[in-house]
């Protein structure tokens, strides 16, 4: 009979596929980890495989006191630690709309590296198991809003706050992982935690009515109904555009910015798709042809009583949810 050999002694001898089945389980939720601490799906996807190279290289300092999975999830927080301090952020954009004049944002954003998570690669990551001191639902926990809010945070309380309140990983084992005391980790995550709430972040979305809802807006903004798509908008509907950093607040504002953008003479496909947990559509400028060119993504949040927050990304994103750079005419 022959004798099967543990994955991590063989992936110690130098066994690239036992380690590949050790951390294979693993890679979905380590990215979508990494992405939270980061904010930049580019960003987490490089420090991925920074992580995945560390743990290859020092497995043999795994004594297996800790689960392999609590050992990679230490690695990881800490190599995004590193990232943030070292990080070369986008740096914001300037108006670059064709054809549409700027008008008067409310604010000026702060995280302009901000980039769409396409569900598509949340695989398996939206099953990883949860600490029983998780309080975020996982809709809420990789929304826009929620990954924008933690990116304020200082590098330890937003690491704290990610492994304690997202993953739910108990007191003890977030200090080992960042090399803490107890006590520091508690104090974090109140500092954490405040900020969170003087900040707020818009609700996970609801499922009641939103297919509906979303049908009607594809709708207006493919006909470019600006009176009907800012009907669907609440009061209260926050625009942001990274790597732009403008942003509107309200409907009156949110009224003049989609009639500039959905002025005469111009008229969009949208094609559908999911980002954040959230719908998206890639956005389609058609041409005198009938073909039309991609200009963006657009993530929508949705609230009880409409669309709570538009999130326009440039083109750039497009490959990464698999949308053209262009499409033929019909």
């Amino acid at each position: 009979m022959t004798e099967t050999i543990d994955p991590v002694v063989r992936a110690r001898a130098g066994d690239d596929d036992a380690f590949r089945e050790l951390t294979e389980p693993y890679r979905r939720e380590l990215l979508v980890h990494c992405y939270r601490m980061l904010g930049s799906l580019h960003d987490a996807e490089d420090v991925l495989q920074d992580v995945l190279l560390a743990a290859w290289q020092g497995l043999d300092g795994f004594s297996g006191r800790s689960s392999l999975r609590t050992w990679l999830y230490r690695i990881a927080t800490n190599r995004c630690l590193n990232a943030r301090r070292a990080a070369a952020r986008r740096p914001a954009r300037a108006w670059d709309v064709p054809g549409v004049e700027l008008i008067e944002p409310s604010s000026l954003g702060e995280v302009v590296w901000l980039e769409p998570f396409p569900d598509a690669l949340l695989g398996g990551a939206g099953e990883a198991p949860l600490g029983p001191e998780a309080r975020y639902e996982r809709s809420e926990a990789i929304s826009l809003a929620f990954v924008t809010a933690l990116q304020v945070l200082p590098p330890r309380q937003l690491a704290v706050l990610v492994l304690r309140d997202v993953l739910g990983f108990p007191a003890r084992e977030v200090a080992e992982m960042l090399d803490a005391s107890v006590e520091s980790v508690t104090s974090a995550l109140k500092r954490a935690r405040a900020t969170l709430r003087v900040r707020g972040s818009a609700p996970p979305p609801t499922s009641e009515g939103a297919d509906e809802l979303v049908a009607r807006f594809v709708s207006a903004y493919e006909s470019s109904d600006v009176v009907t798509l800012v009907a669907l908008l609440t009061d209260d509907v926050f625009i942001s555009m990274p790597p732009m950093p403008y942003e509107y607040v309200g409907r009156d504002l949110a009224a003049l910015f989609c009639a500039g953008i959905l002025a005469p003479g111009r008229r969009f496909d949208l094609v559908a798709t999911r980002a954040n947990g959230q719908p998206a559509f890639g956005t389609y400028l058609r041409g005198p042809d009938g073909s039309s060119r991609g200009t963006g993504l657009l993530v929508l949040a949705l609230a009880d009583d409409g669309v709570g927050a538009l999130t326009r990304f440039d083109d750039s994103v497009l490959p990464g949810f698999g949308l053209p750079a262009s499409r033929p005419s019909a």
